[in-house]
């Protein structure tokens, strides 16, 4: 029932929805205050008609301060607390809604207004909100619950009472590890055990075992992100880091990425930046090699945590104490992202970085670091480009013409030993290019560590193909958009078994296909390269929120429209893109200045024999022509 709907005529004196129409600014606000104080005491049938209706008010109008005033928030308190006392009254007519609509209300309400949030803890919400978080309910309850405790927690006046509840923290790092766990095993495994409650909720009256399914996908990633983001709340104070930082929760939380629904929240590598930012957080983080790793890994990707894990690594690298345990990880990726100019609201990265490994550099004659001597000679190389940029702004323009024009009959050396098959020899002229072509001569740069990263790929070497993908990404302008390069290190991280983050470049190669204004790269009638789908799909199946739970439990058992996510296991064998060894003469005679060929050398032989010649052409050319330097 909503509020327009409701009659003149109406029988019920005292009618939520005839109150707010009252004309009368004061026998209104008389009556909704003794609505709210007389609510929790009352058994009628239809109590939870104007509960959703106040639900509907406080998402559209969080800021609205008349219900706030009139006693909501000790309304929705006590509803919370007879639901959880009074199991009768509970189960009785559609009760069963009330506890999760009263504790979206109150954090639809702490939202934004910090004033708000003040009375709400005057009126007593966090109990009964710790007694959802401990699942007195379901976890659909816990969800409403944690994201209205993280709003409340976020405020500098109201954190002090949700750090009084010491339990608080340690349910919230229980909830983000298992909350993936939990949603599958208690909702989405059977499909002929889910509530009737829950379904409706998450469809909304829409219905659909599939919507179902979806939603609560979704609903899972907000549990996990929003008792990250509680949990962060927490992390800012050095005192509770020792209880954050146990070493089964850091190993985890560079995989709760919270899924491509909740692009917006840091997710687990948000919250190892507030970690790291403290000496008292660098030191468990640095003493876990995965850690380091996936951090490099999420450094070197084109997602909206890149900037975060970077802070990690610089702050771990500037700290004496950490910087020996993560430099020979570290330092490689670090180098690789050394020519990125900003990445949104930060401004010079690529110096701070090249500051940053300078000082490793100079500290080992300290003795605060050891560095081998791979390592040294990266960040060396490093710096004598960064010298070379400086030489060049004093050098004749004559000289440096002479210069590029050299690189690029190296380059077309390099392209045409490629053609011939020779990809180690190719890969050597695209690095003798590198070293003779301008530093400021970025977009030729791009092309050639580009076509290096390709080379990397047929000869089986990814962490290089990853390097040199991600130089050119960062040379390129806009950062992070040059759809080959997005292409190659997704096929990379493939190899590499690096779901996630090959699931984020191929979406960006998809997204920058569909804007290019390169014949060869642009969708035509805006549809996705078979390949790139290909691709997208079988990361999905690897990369999908649930695929540890169905791992433990033993898969879905679902029916009816579901039947698409029973099977996730599906065989990824038909993955397969167009080789460059059967292209004929005429197609090779188009490919222009860039490499060609997307397949693995090992498989290049046979494997892509099965293609079609229909689709090798229209693969290799769309994939791969790059634009003439």
């Amino acid at each position: 029932m909503s509020m327009d709907k409701a009659s003149a005529d109406c029988p019920y004196p005292g009618c939520f929805f005839c109150v707010m129409k009252e004309g009368n600014p004061s026998k209104r606000r008389a009556s909704i205050l003794k609505f709210f104080r007389e609510l929790p005491s009352q058994d009628d049938d239809g109590q939870v008609l104007p509960i959703s209706g106040l639900w509907n008010t406080a998402m559209a109008h969080p800021n609205d301060p008349e219900f706030i005033e009139l006693g909501i928030f000790e309304c929705m308190s006590a509803l919370i607390w007879k639901g959880l006392k009074n199991r009768r009254w509970l189960s009785h007519d559609q009760n069963i809604y009330i506890p999760y609509y009263a504790a979206h209300i109150i954090g639809s309400y702490t939202m934004n207004m910090e004033e708000f949030a003040d009375r709400a803890v005057r009126a007593g919400i966090i109990p009964p909100l710790v007694e959802l978080l401990r699942g007195r309910l379901t976890w659909v309850e816990q969800r409403v619950a944690v994201r209205a405790l993280g709003h409340l927690a976020t405020y500098a006046s109201t954190f002090p009472a949700v750090a009084s509840h010491g339990e608080i923290l340690e349910l919230s790092i229980q909830l983000a590890m298992s909350s993936l766990e939990i949603v599958y095993s208690h909702f989405y495994q059977y499909v002929d055990r889910r509530l009737s409650y829950h379904c409706d909720l998450l469809t909304r009256g829409m219905g659909g075992v599939e919507m179902e399914s979806r939603k609560a996908e979704e609903w899972a990633s907000q549990l996990q992100c929003w008792s990250l983001q509680l949990i962060n709340c927490f992390a800012f104070k050095p005192e509770f880091l020792p209880t954050i930082c146990k070493l089964e929760f850091l190993t985890k939380l560079p995989g709760m990425w919270g899924g491509l629904v909740n692009e917006s929240s840091p997710a687990g590598t948000g919250l190892l930046r507030t970690i790291c930012h403290h000496k008292l957080g660098r030191g468990p983080v640095a003493a876990c090699p995965g850690i380091i790793e996936a951090l490099c890994n999420i450094a070197r990707s084109s997602d909206d945590w890149q900037y975060m894990a970077i802070d990690c690594l610089l702050w771990l690298l500037q700290d004496p104490s950490t910087c020996h345990k993560v430099i020979e990880k570290a330092v490689p990726a670090l180098v690789d992202l050394a020519e990125i100019s900003s990445l949104g609201d930060h401004k010079k990265l690529g110096d701070s970085i090249v500051n940053v490994l300078q000082e490793c550099i100079e500290s080992q004659g300290t003795g605060r670091t050891q560095i081998n001597s791979h390592v040294k000679e990266e960040v060396e190389e490093l710096l004598n480009s960064k010298q070379r940029l400086k030489w060049e702004k004093n050098m004749p323009k004559e000289d440096l013409h002479i210069k590029q024009a050299a690189a690029l009959v190296v380059k077309l050396e390099g392209n045409s030993l490629f053609s011939s098959g020779n990809i180690s020899g190719a890969a050597a002229k695209y690095s003798e290019a590198l070293a003779l072509c301008p530093m400021r001569s970025k977009k030729e740069r791009v092309v050639l560590h580009s076509n290096r990263a390709q080379c990397h790929l047929l000869l089986q070497q990814p962490l290089a193909a990853i390097g040199d993908a991600t130089r050119a990404l960062c040379l390129h302008n806009p950062v992070n958009r040059h759809a080959k390069s997005l292409w190659r290190r997704a096929q990379a991280y493939d190899m590499l078994g690096l779901a996630k983050e090959s699931l984020l470049d191929a979406i960006l190669f998809i997204n920058e296909c569909s804007q290019s204004n390169d014949p060869d790269l642009s969708l035509r009638q805006n549809k996705v390269p078979d390949y790139a789908e290909r691709l997208v799909k079988k990361q999905m199946r690897a990369a999908w929120l649930f695929r540890e739970a169905t791992i433990k439990h033993g898969g879905v058992q679902c029916e009816g429209d579901a039947g698409d996510m029973c099977d996730q296991e599906t065989d990824d064998s038909e993955w397969e893109t167009a080789s460059e060894s059967e292209m004929g003469n005429e197609e090779r005679d188009e490919i222009g200045d860039d490499i060609c060929g997307w397949e693995n050398e090992v498989e290049r032989k046979d494997k892509y024999k099965k293609a079609s010649s229909k689709e090798i052409k229209h693969g290799y050319n769309v994939q791969l022509t790059e634009d003439n330097v």
